[in-house]
């Protein structure tokens, strides 16, 4: 009985912190609606690709990927390795970065990071490091409306 009142009267005095969604998100740098459009998407893993691998997601707009918005204010998007789209959200995550993922706090394993975007192209790479490695940087060129 000590001993339980002992552990009670610890845990009723340790302070209460509150989780880092709990303090407040940060904003996405961008809006959802940014996102939403028809884009062409190609893919690089070495800095010096990049420009080559705009061209090819430029040619991909004849069979462009569709981001739509999602019905709780996200993008529908795939996911790595699954064939499922999921509505993802944008979220501010420390330093002014942002990120696209499923309802976790910024910066999460299954988050992408937005690297940049500056109409008209969107570069995105994958938080996790091992699937990063698989799909490299994700270039996405938004197609003629």
């Amino acid at each position: 009985m000590i001993v339980a009142s002992a552990l009670l009267a610890g845990c009723a005095s340790a302070p209460d912190v509150p989780s880092p969604v709990a303090q407040g998100a940060l904003p996405p740098a961008y809006a959802t609606e940014s996102l939403v459009g028809r884009w062409g998407v190609a893919s690089f893993r070495r800095d010096q690709d990049r420009g080559r691998t705009e061209a090819q997601a430029r040619s991909q707009c004849r069979l462009p990927y569709v981001i739509t918005k999602g019905p709780t204010d996200g993008v529908i998007m795939h996911v790595a390795d699954d064939s499922t789209p999921y509505e993802l959200k944008l979220k501010g995550g420390p330093g002014g970065k942002t990120y696209l993922g499923f309802e976790a706090p910024p910066g999460h394993p299954q988050d992408r990071e937005i690297v940049s975007f500056n109409e008209p192209v969107l570069i995105m790479r994958f938080v996790n490091p091992e699937v990063a490695e698989r799909y490299g940087t994700m270039v996405y060129v938004r197609c003629g409306r």
